[in-house]
């Protein structure tokens, strides 16, 4: 799994990674943040925007690249706000919460034209 994002520096352990954490942790997609799915996560009390520092929080703005809550994404796909998706930085047991097939259509790291991989 490749890193997903240092500047904010992100993941349950602040490492850059998606990785798993404790059961309840479970920051596994690596999402490129849209301002549609920031006001979603706000609007159902997951203000990701303001600022705590108190908690090395530094507040998110569109554009970021944050490992999110696996479930709290399927709340934002099933919302019509589900942002972007960095597969190759988003750990594999966030299958265990989203279907690929669902995941897929945002995926931001998969060139159109996979002959390209080649």
């Amino acid at each position: 799994m490749q890193p997903c994002g240092t500047e904010p520096l992100t993941g349950f352990y602040r490492d850059g990674c998606c990785s798993f954490g404790p059961a309840q942790a479970r920051h596994l997609v690596c999402a490129v943040l849209t301002a549609e799915f920031l006001d979603h996560q706000r609007s159902v009390g997951n203000d990701l925007i303001t600022p705590m520092p108190e908690y090395g929080f530094p507040g998110l703005q569109p554009g970021d690249r944050w490992c999110v809550v696996a479930e709290r994404w399927a709340q934002a796909y099933e919302a019509g706000a589900a942002p972007p998706v960095v597969l190759a930085s988003t750990n594999a047991r966030a299958l265990e919460v989203i279907d690929l097939a669902l995941l897929r259509p945002y995926a931001v790291d998969v060139p159109e034209d996979l002959s390209s991989l080649e």
